[in-house]
């Protein structure tokens, strides 16, 4: 990025002298501004940014020691650089007050034409130098605005995928892969936490006849009620998975209650049975499908998740036999 010339502001109240000023300066590298006043520099100062002010110390109405300390005082102001320019060669005071007042130099009238320009050259390039260091920074700092961004970013996308690699795309549930890993989990929990839990497999009866008579979009929603209603009627720290299709798989914690259990299930039964207002491809349908639940209770004999799901599987097949909508118990 290629920054703009900088500019020298001269204050003098005496016009010959700016005109001399201007001649010396002409090949400097920096922009004039002049101003004849204290008052006017004052206002140039708020409007522009300099790298230099060229200080008149003798002017009628607001001398330059004036100028320099209500420049000090300002927060935008007071890294200006502030050359006093003086017509007799200061005194030890004079010079004291000067500092005070903000200056960081002197020079003496006449004008000596290579300490002025050796000087207004040093500070330029300290400027130039400071500019560049500025600009650095904010290049650094946008850089690392830019990083934090596309950490972020990519922070997200990693979580989307690791997401999206655990969950079921159609209905947002756990698929198989995160139900496998929460089943060995609860598994190697239970005998340290001394609690039971129950592992439920669900299987949706009618679910093809919907698929088949209103179409795949119909059957995707009827999927989506059904993992709404399953989600809505678990506790928190319960799982509810899709393992493929209409088969939907329960972990309830703390399962310990036999009697509480079965009636949650048969809740459930009772609930996925309700109609389910739909949208097919030929208009608003209302779909009716009812669940089979089998049913394994944990305990410290069962030595492998497989084995509790085959327990559970075989109960879901007893309540096929014996009719579907509803739940039983694996003896």
């Amino acid at each position: 990025m290629t920054m703009s010339p900088p500019k020298i502001l001269v204050v003098d109240d005496t016009h010959a002298n700016l005109v001399a000023m201007r001649r010396l300066l002409a090949d400097c590298g920096a922009q004039l501004v002049e101003a004849s006043s204290g008052n006017e520099a004052l206002s140039l100062c708020l409007d522009q940014q300099f790298a230099l002010i060229l200080l008149d110390v003798n002017m009628p109405d607001m001398d330059g020691f004036e100028v320099a300390a209500l420049l000090n005082e300002a927060d935008q102001l007071r890294d200006t650089p502030v050359i006093f320019v003086t017509a007799a060669y200061a005194d030890d005071l004079n010079r004291l007050k000067g500092y005070r007042s903000g200056a960081v130099d002197y020079i003496a009238k006449p004008i000596n034409d290579v300490i002025l320009q050796s000087k207004v050259r040093v500070f330029l390039e300290l400027h130039s130098a400071r500019m560049q260091l500025q600009q650095a920074m904010d290049e650094l700092f946008a850089r690392n605005e830019q990083l934090h961004a596309e950490i972020a970013e990519r922070q997200r996308i990693e979580a989307k995928v690791r997401h999206q690699a655990t969950h079921d795309m159609l209905t947002g549930l756990p698929n198989r892969v995160l139900f496998h890993d929460r089943l060995r989990s609860a598994m190697q929990r239970g005998p340290r936490q001394d609690q039971h839990f129950a592992l439920a497999l669900v299987d949706i009866d009618g679910f093809k006849a919907v698929n088949d008579t209103h179409g795949h979009p119909a059957g995707d929603a009827l999927l989506q009620a059904i993992a709404a209603r399953l989600n809505h009627h678990v506790r928190v720290h319960d799982t509810v998975a899709r393992l493929g299709g209409d088969e939907f798989a329960l972990i309830f914690e703390n399962a310990s209650d036999l009697p509480a259990l079965m009636e949650r299930c048969q809740h459930l039964c009772d609930t996925l049975a309700q109609p389910y207002p739909l949208h097919g491809q030929h208009g608003d349908i209302v779909a009716h499908v009812s669940a089979s639940i089998g049913i394994a209770l944990w305990n410290e004999a069962v030595d492998s998740d497989e084995a509790l799901i085959q327990a559970a599987d075989r109960a879901l097949y007893q309540v096929k036999e014996n009719g579907k909508n509803s739940c039983v118990l694996a003896s």
